[in-house]
């Protein structure tokens, strides 16, 4: 995924000078083409993204739209006050880009986990929030930031992500349906949805068969009367590389609430406890419980 946003950030950049594309002293191989192409519109700001962030915030403000690029947790965590104060505040036109969503960086530790970033992005006003699964969503999320006048944060997986989709993206305005079925839905956001994929081609065997939708734009809100006509047949679940304090999940319930569906939805997701594992992202996914198996067996214990 990070590959191909490279390559689409570089092709509309070649058409729009006012791109800029900033990085913290990271992204070697992924950003080459770009910085070869476009030397005038790269800058590495080095190891220093507390200023490379109010520096976004500053060519925002003379007609820039910089795209601010690095390891999840460098561009959201670490430079939290320059986010809420340079960037948000003041409505400066400026695209947070993380890479490495969830624990796409679990051998590296906890500092590298982004498993909170959803949670803190929330609370930032006027951001626009992207989670996309696959290369085909981000693309459609890059259309959406370039026509935008917002702030806003894009949260991208390292690389590899298989498409979940075998259509191109129409709206991000309504959660998107990734496999029709009749008995309730899997709803999910971002790169965890190939364990989801998974989990409906594990139950389909077993002649079981939920709807699955993703829902990749957490801000603003998706419309959910498609899931709520899901939802009188069987279990909801949401589904999470994130922790279950404030992210995915929890906005799936304040926008129920607040369109006043009366769904009953059950969260899966990262348990708000520290934690100390080193491992791949399938090993975190794992013992997380956030993998195909646990999601199968949570559904099935709801639809029993």
């Amino acid at each position: 995924m990070r590959n191909r946003f490279a390559a689409a950030l570089t092709e509309e950049a070649l058409i729009n000078p006012s791109i800029i594309l900033i990085t913290g002293d990271l992204g070697y191989g992924v950003l080459t083409d770009f910085a070869t192409q476009l030397p005038n519109q790269f800058i590495n700001a080095g190891i220093s993204e507390q200023s490379m962030m109010s520096l976004s915030g500053g060519m925002a403000s003379r007609g820039f739209l910089p795209f601010v690029y690095s390891i999840a947790n460098f561009p959201t965590f670490r430079c939290l006050e320059q986010i809420r104060n340079d960037v948000s505040y003041m409505g400066n036109r400026v695209c947070i880009v993380s890479v490495g969503a969830g624990f796409a960086y679990g051998s590296q530790g906890y500092s590298h986990h982004a498993i909170e970033d959803i949670a803190i992005m929330r609370a930032i006003p006027n951001l626009q929030i992207y989670n996309p699964a696959d290369s085909i969503e981000m693309e459609f999320a890059l259309k959406e930031i370039l026509n935008s006048s917002n702030p806003s944060y894009l949260r991208l997986g390292k690389g590899g992500e298989p498409n979940i989709h075998d259509h191109v993206i129409e709206s991000m305005d309504f959660p998107i349906r990734v496999r029709q079925g009749d008995q309730g839905a899997i709803i999910f956001s971002g790169t965890i949805g190939i364990e989801v994929v998974n989990a409906w081609d594990s139950l389909r065997k077993q002649s079981i068969n939920p709807s699955v939708y993703s829902i990749p734009r957490i801000f603003p809100a998706p419309d959910l009367t498609v899931i709520a006509n899901d939802g009188r047949t069987g279990p909801l679940l949401t589904v999470e590389e994130h922790s279950l304090t404030g992210g995915f999940g929890s906005a799936f319930l304040e926008w129920n609430s607040d369109q006043e569906l009366g769904l009953e939805a059950h969260r899966i997701g990262i348990r708000p406890t520290s934690n100390g594992e080193i491992g791949s992202q399938s090993y975190q996914r794992k013992i997380h419980k956030i993998n195909a198996e646990n999601i199968v067996n949570t559904f099935l214990n709801y639809l029993h």
